[in-house]
């Protein structure tokens, strides 16, 4: 079993046993039709490991505080989903050029207050950002939360994350991509 499949077992194992807030059953996964489907929407693939998630555990209702959003389809607390929220985000940030969404950064959880977390589907790696809107400028709403989805699942995992009462000090660091990626290319 290959590393990856360990780890989406471990998911899987927990995602059965918990469920986080406004989820009353862990939503059947999609199928490959559902995450083309998305892909279509957003143009650009979605990292391997996300689309696992979604293809072999559940539409979302797991993972962190209140777990990963659905891909297409709201969620039962009224959260809206992964593709929506995404092109809405990106769509505010055209009105609102001082809070501009990034290119390929896909919200996929919810952390109340307005906070995200979001994998960046530009990087190979996959990072996860945390967005934390309540900064006083949008470039210091981007924080690195992991290298990789991967680390961000396996945090979560052995509660070691930034969002552990434990981890009550623990500090992320911005991320330094935010003004390239977010900057006009229409600009010199």
């Amino acid at each position: 079993m290959t590393e990856t499949e360990q780890l989406l077992e471990r998911v899987a194992t927990r995602a059965r046993a918990s469920r986080p807030w406004g989820w009353p059953a862990l939503p059947a996964p999609v199928d490959a039709s559902e995450i083309a489907r998305a892909e279509a929407v957003l143009g650009f693939p979605l990292p391997a490991l996300l689309a696992s998630l979604y293809l072999r555990i559940g539409d979302g209702g797991f993972g962190p505080e209140y777990g990963l959003l659905p891909l297409l389809e709201g969620a039962p607390s009224g959260e809206p989903a992964v593709v929506p929220h995404y092109l809405a985000g990106r769509e505010s940030g055209r009105r609102d050029p001082e809070w501009p969404w990034p290119e390929g950064v896909l919200p996929i959880s919810h952390w109340g207050c307005g906070m995200y977390a979001c994998v960046d589907c530009r990087d190979p790696d996959g990072r996860v950002l945390l967005y934390e809107p309540n900064a006083d400028t949008a470039e210091h709403a981007w924080y690195v939360d992991a290298p990789d989805l991967a680390t961000w699942l396996k945090t979560w995992l052995d509660g070691a994350g930034w969002y552990e009462e434990s981890n009550d000090d623990a500090d992320l660091p911005p991320w330094p991509d935010f003004a390239r990626r977010t900057e006009d290319p229409g600009t010199p």
